[in-house]
């Protein structure tokens, strides 16, 4: 007779554990319990029959894998949280009798400190799956870099989280690895290419912010103390690569004084070629090699040799030079040279692009490159600095409001080639009788309606649409008080029946409609050339016609000839003869793949209307606009 299985030791009884169940195995309390779950990668699951789990009790519970408890049984810091739980009933004795020297002296050297490392090491066994796992860590550095303190949040945290972001803004600076941006509602995305890895994440946009009362910032702030451990992790294998010092020299006054950016410096090794040299060495010879080393006969290099090695070194390193001077020459570029700054107006630096044939650059370094940039005060400072200075540009001035670190704060500098600016067009101020005649003349000169001769003005959108499309735009789509084009996602593609925004209007000057815009995109390509064929045949024929009805006087948009009304029968024969074909196929199909295709002919004409629609309103609002 087969044994009696006992209830609730197999299946999901048995697979899965409550979260009580659990708290009560690893003896630690439940805010401990979901930091530990936090830290080991560890989230509840759903069973398949949650009754079945819970041992035939239908109550609501929330659930995990018993093998996942049983491997947070024997975690190191598990014992932290077990030590830090005594220490804060000694900690309490103490102060609760008086003696606070030694409370702070126990406070001082007793406090446990737990430390994630060999969990970073656990979860992450290759750097390929720590940059995968960036995204989420970035979004949250950068959103508790931009809270601001209180009871809840200390100061230490967030500065914490500034100083790491700004660690990594300058790797993707240096790098040059930023790669797409786009401003949303939430926020600013940004993408990052790093040893083949896409890194996106979220920074907000920096408003002032309410903290709600109503988050649970223990979670978070538990997230956040892995994040930035994860990150420190990253960084320093990162600069290592790179031979840089991790981590980077701080500077507290200058962040205090609102430099960003500049308050961090990256610094060279010193030491990182020799250290490199050494692990590229190769290893010492084998016990044959050397034998054969031994055996090889000895050379006597006398002075002759000596000399006529370095004549032949000398001959060679001349014909070298005298090929690459006649490659120069061949591959040289003009070069302009300015002319007299005393006869002329302001002379600016021109940028110095390298573009391809078709107009996209040909590196990311260098779209920017060679240009001068001006940001007023009026523009989000940190996101254009960050993406400007990845892009190549190194000269970036900006108001001294905004902070220090600007290459100038001279709006009047010569230097500047572009300046940014987020409000409509200013009109220069009429020179008062009491101004200074000198000054008022440099002024008037300087500012021809508000603007220096020769700038660039431009929108912010700009430069993100620049480095979207890979090139350097137009600028006078981007002018002060212009109509800006969409800024759209660089991340969403367009599909062949959707409605695609960059599509031009289909508008003239005057706002009549040069061609129809809502044509059916998806048509057969077949039956359009099929079109066009017949209608090519049949022009002779109705030149023929015409010709005719004008000898006769007859009007002509009279009623259709016969060739019209034959050549739109056969269109409708043929139209029919494709719908009985799709008819038959349909009814062939089985039940499952029939319903599956209704569904993808209701959504497809679902997503036509209303890209139909969109491109509708847009007509309208064109040209209501002209």
């Amino acid at each position: 007779m087969a044994k009696i299985k006992k209830r609730g030791t197999s299946g999901n009884a048995k697979n899965f554990i409550t979260r009580t169940q659990a708290v009560r195995k690893l003896q630690i309390s439940l805010p401990d319990f979901r930091r530990l779950c936090i830290f080991k990668g560890i989230y509840p699951r759903e069973p398949r029959n949650k009754k079945k789990a819970n041992k035939g009790n239908s109550a609501p519970n929330t659930f995990y894998y018993t093998k996942d408890i049983q491997y947070l049984l024997h975690e190191p810091v598990l014992q932290k949280f077990r030590d830090h739980k005594a220490f804060a009933k000694k900690l309490t004795k103490a102060l609760g009798r008086g003696e606070y020297g030694d409370a702070k002296r126990l406070e001082e050297n007793h406090k446990p400190v737990v430390r994630l490392d060999h969990i970073i090491k656990e979860r992450y066994p290759s750097f390929a799956d720590a940059l995968r796992d960036l995204d989420d860590a970035l979004s949250m550095l950068h959103l508790f870099a931009n809270l601001p303190s209180n009871e809840k949040i200390q100061p230490e945290i967030i500065s914490k989280c500034q100083k790491v972001c700004h660690e990594w803004q300058h790797f993707i600076i240096k790098t040059h690895t930023l790669r797409k941006s786009f401003l949303s509602i939430k926020g600013i995305y940004y993408q990052a290419e790093i040893q083949g890895q896409d890194i996106l994440w979220l920074v907000p946009y920096k408003f002032a912010q309410n903290v709600p009362g109503d988050v649970d910032f223990r979670i978070m702030l538990t997230f956040v103390e892995f994040y930035t451990t994860l990150l420190g992790f990253v960084m320093y294998r990162l600069y290592t690569l790179e031979n840089w010092v991790y981590p980077p020299k701080f500077d507290q006054k200058a962040d205090e004084a609102g430099a960003g950016l500049a308050a961090i410096t990256v610094e060279q090794k010193e030491t990182g070629n020799a250290i490199h040299a050494i692990e590229a060495a190769p290893a010492g010879p084998t016990a044959a090699e050397q034998g054969a080393i031994e055996n090889l006969p000895v050379v006597e290099v006398t002075e002759d040799m000596m000399k006529t090695t370095i004549e032949e070194k000398k001959v060679d390193e001349e014909d070298a030079e005298a090929e690459a001077g006649i490659n120069d020459t061949k591959n040289a570029i003009d070069v302009f040279k300015p002319i007299d700054a005393a006869n002329a107006g302001d002379v600016l630096a021109q940028p110095i692009l390298a573009v391809r044939e078709d107009g996209t650059v040909a590196e990311p370094e260098d779209l920017f490159k060679g240009t001068v940039f001006f940001l007023s005060r009026e523009t989000p400072r940190d996101p254009l600095e960050f993406i400007l200075r990845s892009f190549g540009c190194n000269s970036i001035g900006w108001d001294a409001v905004l902070g220090e670190g600007a290459f100038t704060h001279d709006p009047l500098d010569p230097r500047i080639t572009h300046q940014v600016v987020d409000r409509p067009p200013m009109v220069a101020l009429p020179v008062g009788p009491d101004d200074d005649t000198e000054m008022a003349g440099q002024v008037t000169a300087r500012h021809t309606a508000g603007r220096v001769p020769g700038r660039i003005y431009v929108q912010p959108q700009y430069v993100w649409d620049c480095i979207n499309a890979g090139k350097l735009l137009k600028t006078d789509v981007y002018a002060p008080g212009a109509m800006l084009p969409p800024h759209l996602s660089p991340w969403v593609k367009v599909d062949s029946n959707g409605y695609d925004p960059s599509a031009p209007t289909g508008l003239d000057e005057n706002g009549d409609v040069v061609n129809d815009m809502d044509v059916d995109v998806g048509s057969d390509e077949e039956s359009e050339a099929e079109v066009v064929k017949d209608a090519a045949e049949g022009s002779e024929e109705e030149e023929e016609e015409e010709e005719e009805s004008e000898v006769e006087g007859a009007p002509l948009d009279a009623a259709p000839s016969k060739k019209d009304n034959k050549r739109k029968s056969e269109l409708n024969k043929k139209d029919r003869e494709e719908e009985e074909q799709k008819e038959m196929a349909k009814m062939m199909m089985p039940r499952k793949k029939r319903k599956l295709y209704e569904k993808m002919i209701y959504s497809n004409s679902k997503k036509d209307e209303e890209a139909k629609n969109l491109r509708k309103k847009r007509k309208e609002l064109e040209k209501a606009r002209k």
